[in-house]
């Protein structure tokens, strides 16, 4: 015969939560979440690094003659960004400015980046590079590869009987 369980009830969870939330432990572990967030923010030194470049979110879809690319580069002038397609890899690069000096000390939250960025997308078919276009609004970059229609030479082989 398999054991059954125990399921804590409401009131045994609500007294659970109550005991840990004033017991020693509980009480240092409120203390030092309280002081992690009353703390400036410190990101290390990974945003700083000279070689670090930040990997852009993208999508990636398909309509019947396009690939299209999106993605969100706020702050970024249409003429600071690369594009560069080799075999089936497009990379967007660019570098993202501060417009202004903020020490450390001075931030409460830090989580935009700043500086260079990078993406690669491996293309799902060939495109007509020739045809590729992109544009920019309101900081959202639009790449639109045309697919390219492959005319494939089928090659009929007849097997002779010896």
């Amino acid at each position: 015969m398999a054991k059954k369980e125990k399921v804590a009830t409401t009131k045994e969870k609500e007294e659970y939560q109550y005991s840990f939330a004033n017991d020693t432990a509980g009480k240092a572990a409120q203390t030092q979440a309280s002081r992690a967030l009353a703390e400036p923010a410190n990101t290390g030194d990974w945003l700083e690094a000279e070689d670090y470049a930040g990997q852009l979110a993208v999508d990636v879809f398909q309509t019947k003659d396009d690939i299209i690319i999106k993605s969100t580069i706020a702050g970024v002038k249409p003429e600071d960004i690369d594009i560069s397609i080799n075999n089936d890899m497009i990379t967007l690069r660019g570098k993202r400015e501060r417009d202004h000096q903020v020490t450390d000390e001075d931030y409460y939250y830090r989580e935009c980046y700043w500086g260079g960025f990078s993406r690669s997308i491996i293309l799902p078919c060939d495109v007509k590079v020739d045809k590729i276009q992109a544009s920019m609004k309101n900081g959202v970059l639009s790449v639109v590869l045309p697919k390219a229609t492959k005319v494939s030479k089928v090659t009929v082989v007849r097997v002779k009987e010896e």
